[in-house]
């Protein structure tokens, strides 16, 4: 079986990481001091987000050169060393790719803008309409059209993301091959793994059409010809290499299309992201907005993704956390009066689930979203951009920062929390973005002399290579109707495992189904009491207890 099931992922921001120079950014030179710290973990790999050149307007997944090191993270001997020093802590590197765009200061884009056809044709290039319009009436992800004039040649180019970012033409081939270049000159850096941006939406047809919902997603989301894209990137790069491991960020993706990334068969991808787990606190869809989370959704949609991936022979990548979310403890859990066992809740809830766990900086020491009051103290475009759309709407300033305060991405991007020193220990000098306030009480130094989190998160992972029921096992949902319970079991040859999770303040009653009853079980893992499993089982706050069955 593959050994991707037994791993567990650490993923690094490295802009909020650690800052070894001063200038208030984070660099891969801070990366290689916290080896040590990552190795304690016992995590097999590390995902860093982009650190290659860009001009940064979309905090580095807008790359003007994939093969370079952007200076303000360090050189390419950095990068080499921090390689070698985590393969001898046995752990291995994960790089993330964008692959559907480039930046617009890519050579590429400024050769095709000089007039060069060759590499017009690596972009996705349209005439207007007859009346002036853009090509398509698709709408941009970062709001707006999809289209931009292409300097003064009267075309529009291509950009699902920010106007900065030109979409790739991937049905040329010599833009596939350049790419797959891109992928090789890092493996033989000696990376391993690689995390694929987007990936799902590289395919678009060769005649673009308007939408009939305004939007243009599904004509240009999971399309058949995406498939047979990411399965030539998998043999001409990554798909020659033992040990292997990737994941596809899949926007807007389904259950069937997750199967067809994943299952082995198909020789595309290890595993897959994705999002709709993390969309419960939407308001009729509209992430900025606010809603207590849908609990039953929660249940209904990891469920799902669950059984369909399991029947299908795919892979689940599981996560609370990333770059682009809000703390899950703050979303899910409440570290004002539940603190630790909120953190250990989500830590268990995820971590024992059919699927490759990732852990998001900070998340193992229970970071949470820093609530920052002003406007000012944020960074992030997209940020502004709603910002100022919801006081477009008639919301106060007051309203809108609420909003703010809760769904912005910088919640995930503050620096990480060392220990108690200036700045939390992440830098000597100003911070990039400012630090969260409660970094004298939540920082790792703290956390090892005195928490509990940081062990649960070394415990789960430990389970995790020891026990195939875990790593291989299948999975079923249980109790799907219970309002603040959400239960499964894992069972594999014959061993089963019994995991409930319950997500709310009020201490709950839960009976426990007659199959579970008069078996020889042991108490294997909990954030609570240990106790025997009995027919009623009362679960205090944010508790989370696993009963291990036997063959």
């Amino acid at each position: 079986m593959s050994t991707f099931h037994e791993k567990v992922v650490y993923q690094i921001y490295p802009k909020s990481f650690k800052d070894s120079d001063g200038d208030g950014v984070g660099d891969l030179k801070g990366i290689i001091e916290k080896i040590p710290y990552l190795a304690s973990l016992d995590v097999d790999m590390l995902w860093l987000n982009p650190f290659f050149s860009s001009p940064q307007k979309d905090n580095g997944y807008d790359i003007s050169n994939y093969t370079e090191i952007d200076p303000l993270f360090g050189t390419m001997e950095d990068f080499e060393v921090l390689v070698s020093e985590a393969k001898k802590h046995q752990m291995e590197i994960m790089l993330d790719m964008v692959l559907n765009h480039t930046s617009i200061e890519h050579e590429w884009f400024q050769k095709a803008l000089a007039g060069d056809k060759k590499y017009q044709d690596y972009y996705i290039l349209r005439e207007p309409k007859a009346d002036g319009s853009y090509p398509t009436n698709w709408v941009s992800k970062f709001g707006g059209p999809a289209w931009a004039p292409f300097g003064d040649t009267g075309k529009c180019y291509l950009h699902l993301y920010d106007v900065t970012q030109a979409d790739l033409n991937w049905r040329n081939p010599e833009v596939r091959k350049e790419l797959y270049e891109v992928v090789n000159f890092w493996l033989e850096k000696g990376v391993t793994g690689f995390r694929f941006d987007v990936i799902n939406v590289i395919g678009k047809e060769e005649v673009l059409v308007d939408a009939e919902d305004n939007v243009g997603k599904s004509l240009y989301t999971d399309r058949p010809i995406a498939h047979e894209f990411i399965h030539e990137l998998n043999q001409k790069t990554f798909g020659h290499v033992k040990d292997s491991m990737t994941v596809g960020e899949m926007s807007s993706t389904t259950v069937e299309n997750g199967v067809a990334y994943s299952n082995p068969e198909n020789e595309e991808l290890s595993m897959v992201f994705s999002f709709h787990h993390l969309k419960v606190d939407y308001l009729n869809g509209e992430k900025w907005s606010l809603m207590p989370f849908d609990f039953m959704k929660l249940k209904q949609l990891l469920d799902e993704w669950q059984v369909g991936m399991s029947e299908g022979n795919g892979w689940n990548a599981l996560f609370w956390n990333n770059h682009d979310q809000p703390r899950g403890i703050s979303r899910f859990g409440d570290p004002v009066n539940h603190f630790e066992a909120s953190a250990t809740l989500q830590a268990q809830t995820m971590h024992l689930l059919r699927g490759t766990p990732y852990i998001y900086q900070g998340e193992e020491i229970g970071m949470t979203d820093p609530g920052f009051e002003e406007l000012e103290d944020y960074v992030d475009i997209e940020t502004y951009n709603a910002y100022a759309e919801l006081v477009g709407k008639g919301l106060s300033h007051e309203e809108a920062m609420e909003i703010i305060k809760v769904k912005s991405r910088d919640n995930s991007r503050t620096p990480m929390q060392w220990n108690n020193d200036l700045h939390a220990g992440f830098t000597t000098g100003k911070p990039w973005l400012k630090v969260a306030e409660n970094f004298h009480s939540i920082n790792v130094e703290q956390e090892q002399a005195t928490g509990s989190i940081l062990n649960y998160y070394k415990q789960l992972i430990r389970l995790r290579k020891e026990m195939k029921i875990i790593s291989e096992g299948s999975y079923r949902g249980i109790l799907m109707d219970h309002p603040s319970v959400y239960g499964y079991v894992r069972e594999y040859q014959g061993e089963q495992l019994l995991v409930l999770n319950h997500f709310y303040a009020e201490p709950v009653s839960v009976e426990i189904p007659e199959e579970f009853l008069n078996r020889k079980c042991r108490y294997l893992i909990g954030n609570g009491e240990k106790r025997e499993l009995t027919e009623m089982l009362t679960l205090e706050p944010y508790e989370t207890i696993a009963f291990y069955f036997e063959a």
